[in-house]
């Protein structure tokens, strides 16, 4: 009898690597059937999707009205695995989700399989409790975090990033060094927005960081200035747009990266992706003051939030804008700075490719599924 895989993913980049895991599991046993809910390219990886999660994914208070559409969800799988419990439930990323999903599998004995560790190293460390309780086994994406979760007694192992499975290994850099030498002012800057994977995220972050591309525009006004969409934000990115001369890319994240001398990123893993092509950036995160004061700043334990400076160990290695609110001037002077000096650009783009090279090496995704394998065993 085949056996059964059932994984839940909560966003894009969930749904991205949740893919890439289940292509793998196929390699190793092309008889595994593998459901769950997730998005769509999970359901192009082979795998049957019984609820779409990804499209309306958020954050802050309106990830909280998305609670109520997970507890449905969770009612679901409820009932189902009361009929059919699969042989391994596998989480990916999204601790607010995924941990409730963990501790219901393991109400039907279903052992579960975390891939994407939950950054409790960063904030909400009152998740580890439950991790340790309702999880067996843990894979981690970043070197650090293995150490990390094994002290408070979680089986965990690290096995790269997926981020360098799906990535070309002759990534080419754009001529960043001949900038240093002569410079925007005759051949004009490409800059990258990054908004986000969730709708939520781009409403809050790109409202601003078109109107720091306006500013730009004062001084270099042929810059141009592109943004890569997904599936699920590409319709809402481009009505928001409006009037505003910026060229869209649906699922073109690595085509419009490595044309950009300088990227604005909102914080997450888009970081580290940008990172991979050793562009230079500047990490944004717009959030409401009052919910920052009021309960972000007390939950994160980090010193720096962009994790390129949290891998670069925790130092200044990008400019970072976490928490942004009010102004807009400070990034789009921080933006000038690095456009009117290049040779800062050219020294950060050496910094990326120097401290991605420690962690650049495919295999994560066969690395996650081999465990997974073993788990069924």
């Amino acid at each position: 009898m085949a056996r059964r895989v059932f994984i839940t993913a909560a966003e894009a980049s969930g749904d991205q690597h949740a893919a890439e895991l289940a292509r793998s599991l196929k390699n190793l046993d092309p008889s595994i059937e593998i459901e769950g809910i997730g998005g769509a390219k999970m359901a192009r990886a082979g795998v049957k999707i019984h609820h779409e999660t990804v499209g309306r994914a958020a954050m802050g208070w309106r990830g909280a009205l998305r609670a109520l559409e997970v507890s449905r969800w969770m009612k679901w799988t409820r009932a189902y695995y009361a009929k059919a419990p699969p042989d391994l439930h596998i989480c990916v990323d999204s601790s607010a989700m995924n941990l409730p999903f963990a501790k219901l599998a393991k109400r039907f004995g279903v052992p579960v399989l975390y891939y994407i560790a939950p950054q409790l190293w960063a904030s909400r460390a009152r998740r580890m409790k439950k991790l340790r309780k309702y999880v067996d086994r843990v894979a981690c994406i970043f070197p650090f975090e293995e150490q990390y979760f094994r002290r408070h007694g979680v089986n965990a192992t690290f096995v790269g990033h997926p981020l360098f499975d799906a990535l070309p290994r002759d990534r080419a850099l754009r001529a960043l060094v001949d900038r240093g030498r002569v410079g925007f002012a005759e051949v004009p800057p490409v800059i990258g927005i990054v908004p986000g994977s969730r709708r939520s995220e781009i409403q809050g972050n790109l409202p601003h960081l078109l109107d720091v591309a306006r500013r730009i525009r004062t001084e270099y006004p042929q810059a141009r200035f592109l943004i890569p969409t997904t599936d699920g934000t590409h319709d809402l990115v481009t009505a928001m747009l409006g009037q505003a001369h910026v060229d869209v890319d649906r699922d073109g994240f690595d085509r419009v990266v490595p044309k950009c001398d300088l990227c604005f990123v909102k914080s997450g893993t888009g970081t580290v992706h940008v990172a991979a092509f050793g562009v230079p950036m500047i990490v944004v995160y717009r959030l409401n003051p009052l919910l920052w004061h009021g309960i972000a700043r007390w939950l994160i334990k980090t010193p720096k939030l962009a994790m390129v400076n949290i891998l670069a160990g925790n130092a200044d290695l990008v400019p970072e804008f976490i928490p942004w609110y009010g102004s807009n001037e400070k990034v789009a002077k921080c933006a000038l700075d690095l456009l009117r000096h290049p040779e800062k650009l050219v020294r950060q783009s050496t910094k990326l490719r120097e401290l991605i090279a420690t962690i650049d090496q495919p295999g994560a995704s066969m690395n996650a599924a081999k465990i997974a394998m073993q788990m069924m065993s």
